[in-house]
């Protein structure tokens, strides 16, 4: 048993101390007595155990307690040798002693525990795959590891991994451990399938002109010789494919390729290989942005063509027409354009998706957009709540008006086993924004059905728009398919109310058999002014009945075989029937002094035939507004970018003189003006470092500070960490996926950048032999063993534990106890008796007085006087 302290320091106290109670017992004429000593040795003692609890004793106790902890490399690179690791720990715990606890962890990005450190008996648990497999951190494990230890007991951690680390560095953390009582074993991990090849490098040039011979190169890494496939392709399309020669180690491949296209161009690389061990390092991306003109997209529909692209200067800039139904998907196909400009396009033909990517265009890469008006367009439309409403300046809907029909709408919606999943989610949804749409009073009801009807609101006023929500978002998708009984409910409810319109939106991604009174039954419910209108959901609704049934009903048949165009449905029909949206009395407008608008119409306005009603945004422009005080030309800036909300049309049919104007022409070039990016482009230099990590530097230098965005191809915000190294540099730490991402930079001085970046798979997956050399470092210095053998785990531990047992709390109870005796010895005398009777006994001890001589002394003293 040793008593050992922790901060020696303390005691350097005891000098001055020491010389104070010197000189105070050398000055004290207490020291002649016998309680002014025991007081003094009292008090040195309660000074003396107070300076001694500063220092933190123990008593360290001896023990033979050892820890075991098994740290075991679940990452990507050593994936299949989990079952090799398992049967290896199972080997090494039939050597365990009776005095060694065990646990087992898994690490790779992040660490596990599978099973907890314990003295008790343990059964080698099943090791299941682990989140974030993607990297191997073994600096991270060993701390993590270390630290669920019991402190003061030897410890022993037994490192299995390959010792390809792909995070933090472990050479950094053995300092920490160097003459510790941890030390750490290591074990080799081997993949099982050593075969794999692998592209290690993709690369286009950043920017080429369009025509431009291009140098695409691709750097194969092959463990073995074979061969394999390689494909190239373009913006989805391939345009390469070639049978190639893999030999062991590094291959080189070059191509040329004319750069064709717009914008910014997408390419992605593929290998194929017979038997690969890894299929995650077989694909690669790189981007090139095409040097040109300002490009425009015009978005229109079949229906409704737009001669938007006619009256655009084409030496100015290029322009692309699109029909809405064929807008990309992704972001990448957004970003080449300068303005993006929808022509009369209704929602339902755009989607929800779509319209969230255009929205991250507009917010975090400065695209400009546009809406024109027309009978499809805003909230006839369907664009109420939805992404593309949240980017422009007005809202779809109208407020303060005049008073509006009275309205009653019931909405019928499949709820069978089907529509399970994203189905139901959306038409939930849809059919919550419907209500949202409705005002109080209207007449409201919804039904849900399977093989049966299910009433969830019957149909009368609505008074509490939540709770109707609320009890449409609570759902769920069960049963089969009877489509009939609740068209017949809906119409037999609505056909004796006394409403201007009535309606019923019939949502559906099933077949059912109807009888044959069907149409007696629509047909009735037409000679009482009830509509109906119906939404096929997804590929397999009986499209053909479902068409049949909205011709039959007076309304109008959607076919959404993509289901995120079914809110833009519902509130398009939820619109029409609930607002005038169309104000069509012939009128002039007003102008605001914004001077690129007021230049236009120097020598006046012309007159206008009609637009659609919406309500300008707070802080949005108004350039130009009708005489009810409705905006007909408004605009604002979103995120990066302008918009522009234009509410007649483009035809002239709404726009009346101003399309036989001479100044057309001038007017929309004026627009597209408006909507192109301010900013000037900067260039900088974006530098991957290591993993997700990337540098992005201001070659200018004239940036003190940058702001950036980082999106991917579906127009998510991509989480990061960004970290200032200096004026105009920034390090970012981005959590993404391998594939495209886009960032968006913005400086102080105006400056704007956008590039495309490809974020490459993770170095785990790239073939590679173990790092046995840092495996080997890793048990030298911190007194482990490198080995094979399981039966070494368990070997005796060279530095013996303690038990430490703090006595630091006892040396302040005894000092407290001692000051307390000091108080009653100075204070209460309950110890003096003993003192009295001793000082008492040596009186009595003395010789007598002589009594003869004591009176004689009083008399001879009686006489003087």
């Amino acid at each position: 048993m040793d008593i050992r302290i922790e901060e020696p320091l303390w005691l350097l106290l005891l000098v001055p101390i020491t010389i104070y109670m010197a000189y105070a017992w050398k000055s004290s004429n207490m020291r002649f007595a016998r309680k002014g000593t025991i007081l003094y040795a009292l008090r040195s003692l309660v000074i003396l155990c107070i300076v001694f609890a500063l220092t933190v004793p123990y008593v360290l106790l001896p023990d033979d307690e050892e820890q075991i902890i098994f740290v075991v490399d679940r990452s990507v690179s050593v994936e299949e040798a989990g079952q090799a690791a398992e049967q290896w720990i199972s080997e090494s715990l039939k050597e365990r002693k009776a005095n060694q606890s065990v646990g087992i962890y898994s690490f790779a990005g992040t660490f596990r525990t599978d099973s907890r450190l314990t003295a008790a008996e343990l059964e080698m648990p099943k090791l299941d795959p682990i989140d974030s497999n993607g990297a191997t951190n073994i600096a991270n494990a060993v701390d993590l590891s270390a630290a669920v230890a019991k402190a003061g007991l030897a410890t022993r951690i037994v490192l299995l991994s390959d010792g390809l680390e792909t995070e933090g560095a472990i050479e950094e953390l053995l300092p920490k451990y160097k003459n510790s009582h941890v030390q750490i074993d290591t074990v080799v991990l081997r993949r099982s399938n050593d075969a794999d090849a692998s592209i290690s490098l993709f690369e286009t040039p950043r920017t080429a002109f369009k025509g431009e011979r291009q140098l695409l190169r691709v750097e194969v890494e092959s463990s073995t010789e074979t061969v394999g496939q390689l494909l190239v392709y373009l913006n989805d399309e391939e345009i390469i494919s070639e049978t190639v020669a893999l030999d062991e180690g590094a291959n080189q491949f070059a191509f040329h390729h004319e750069a064709r296209g717009t914008g910014l161009l997408k390419y992605e690389a593929k290998l194929i290989v017979p038997e690969d061990g890894l299929l995650e390092n077989n694909r690669m991306l790189s981007v090139t942005m095409l040097e040109q003109s300002p490009r425009v997209l015009v978005v229109d529909t079949e229906r409704s063509p737009s001669v938007i692209p006619s009256l655009l200067d084409r030496n100015a800039m290029d322009i692309d027409v699109m029909d809405a139904e064929r807008l990309p998907e992704s972001l990448s196909g957004y970003l080449g354009y300068s303005a993006i400009i929808f022509d009369n396009v209704p929602g339902h033909l755009v989607g929800e998706h779509k319209m969230t990517v255009i929205e991250q265009a507009v917010k975090s890469f400065g695209t400009g957009f546009m809406m024109v008006g027309g009978d499809e367009s805003y909230g006839l439309g369907g664009y109420f709540k939805s992404p593309i409403e949240r980017l422009l300046p007005v809202e779809m809907e109208v407020k303060g008006k005049e008073q509006l029909p009275s309205l009653g709408l019931v909405i019928a919606m499949d709820r069978s086993g089907s529509m399970s999943g994203s189905k139901i989610v959306i038409a939930r949804e849809a059919a919550a924004r419907a209500v949202e749409l409705l005002r109080n009073d209207d007449t409201f009801g919804f039904t849900a059905f399977d093989h049966e009807l299910w009433e969830v609101i019957p149909v009368g006023p609505l008074l509490d728009k939540q709770e109707a929500m609320d009890q449409i978002l609570s759902i769920p998708a069960a049963g089969g398919t009877d489509i009939f009984p609740s068209v017949a409910k809906a119409y037999e409810d609505l056909s004796d109310l006394k409403l201007q319109r009535k309606h019923i939106i019939l949502l559906t991604d099933g077949q059912s058999s109807m009888p044959p009174d069907y149409e007696d039954i629509i047909a009735e419910g037409k000679k009482t002014n009830v509509t109906l209108s119906t939404v096929a959901i997804g590929t397999d609704a009986d499209s053909v009945l479902l068409e049949e049934l909205a011709e039959l009903g007076g309304g109008r048949f959607y076919n959404a075989v993509d289901e995120s165009t079914v809110p833009a449905i519902l509130t398009r029909e939820t619109s029409m029937l609930t607002r005038t949206y169309i104000e069509d009395d012939p009128f002039y407008v007003s102008l605001s002094n914004v001077p690129e608008w007021t230049s236009i119409f120097a020598e006046g306005v012309p007159q206008m035939n009609a637009y659609i009603a919406t309500t300008p945004k707070g802080t949005a422009t108004i350039v130009a507004e009708s005489p009810k005080e409705d905006p007909v030309i408004a605009e604002w800036m979103y995120g990066l970018g302008r918009t522009v909300a234009f509410t007649s049309d483009s035809t002239g049919k709404w726009s009346g003189d101003l399309a036989r104007w001479e100044g057309y022409s001038g007017f929309w070039n004026t627009a597209v003006a408006r909507l192109m990016p301010s900013y000037e482009e900067v260039p900088y230099l974006i530098t991957h470092n290591r993993g997700g990590t990337y540098t992005i530097t201001d070659s200018s230098r004239k940036s003190a500070f940058l702001d950036v965005v980082i999106v991917d191809e579906q127009g998510e915000e991509v989480p990061f960490q960004s970290e200032p190294l200096a004026p105009g540099k920034v390090k970012v730490t981005l959590d993404a996926e391998p594939g495209l991402v886009f960032f968006g930079i913005s400086d102080d001085k105006g400056g704007l950048f956008q590039a495309g970046v490809s974020v490459p798979y993770s170095a785990e997956y790239k073939p590679s032999e173990p790092n046995i050399a840092l495996l080997e470092k890793i048990a030298d210095r911190t007194g482990g063993e490198h080995y094979e053998d399981p039966a070494q785990v368990f070997r005796p531990h060279p530095f013996k534990s303690g038990d430490r047992k703090p006595i630091a709390d006892w040396l302040i109870l005894m000092a407290m106890i001692l000051f307390f005796i000091d108080i009653t010895l100075r204070r209460f005398g309950m110890f003096s008796g003993l003192l009295d009777r001793k000082e008492k006994f040596e009186v009595n001890e003395a010789p007598p007085v002589n009594q003869e001589d004591h009176v004689t002394e009083l008399l001879k003293a009686k006489k003087k006087r």
